[in-house]
């Protein structure tokens, strides 16, 4: 496929979890995957991840921009910030191992231009239940907002006041997914709230009915 994208003057981004090999994880690596597509298609394979300095990154993209690559092998770097109406195809390495929203950022690099765009998606056989989610997610849906909910409902909402990115939150009252007027109420409420200056101290009482008064003290 690739000389074929190759041979039409469309450009890809191959894109791989790791910078180098580990011997922990068995993932694709960004520096084997260029050795290896460069012997294919020598001169015309870029690379760029993390480890990279501005000037060399510039440089790079650069010449991908100027149609001297064809192909730029990288890690999450191109997630944001990357615009190349020419390149068409994007494949992402181990995608069973990025998140829903990190993997609809990925797909937007491509399709910006006036041609059919291509995402494709490499991954093993053995997936667990919540990959094989996120994957079905990404395949039925191109809608960031629907995408966004999707990813919330199977990461979960994570900890609001601490450090906990993931996992099911124990909501007293309510979850912000299948209770979301309700959310929209208590923002009105607030809003009033902090508009007439009320004394948020009257509300402790409420509040400790549902184990929250601590909640309270930090914000007061």
């Amino acid at each position: 496929m690739q000389k074929k994208e190759l041979n039409e003057g469309n450009q890809v981004f191959w894109v791989c979890p790791l910078i180098e090999e580990s011997k922990k994880v068995d993932h694709v690596s960004s520096i084997r995957k260029y050795e290896l597509l460069n012997k294919l298609f020598p001169g015309k394979v870029g690379l760029l991840h993390g480890k990279i300095d501005h000037e060399e990154k510039e440089r790079i993209l650069n010449k991908f921009l100027i149609n001297e690559l064809s192909i730029l092998v990288s890690t999450t770097v191109i997630e944001v910030g990357i615009d190349f109406p020419n390149a068409n195809v994007i494949i992402i390495e181990n995608a069973n191992k990025f998140g829903l929203s990190q993997l609809h950022q990925l797909r937007g690099r491509v399709g910006r231009g006036n041609k059919d765009s291509t995402c494709i998606l490499m991954f093993k056989s053995n997936l667990s239940e919540n990959a094989k989610k996120r994957i079905n997610i990404l395949k039925d849906s191109n809608d960031g907002f629907i995408i966004s909910e999707e990813d919330m409902k199977i990461r979960g909402f994570g900890d609001l006041l601490g450090f906990k990115q993931s996992g099911i939150m124990n909501f007293k009252l309510a979850d912000p997914i299948h209770n979301n007027d309700l959310f929209l109420l208590a923002e009105k409420e607030m809003r009033r709230i902090e508009k007439n200056n009320e004394d948020i101290r009257k509300f402790k009482s409420l509040i400790k009915l549902y184990d929250r008064a601590d909640i309270i003290n930090d914000i007061a």
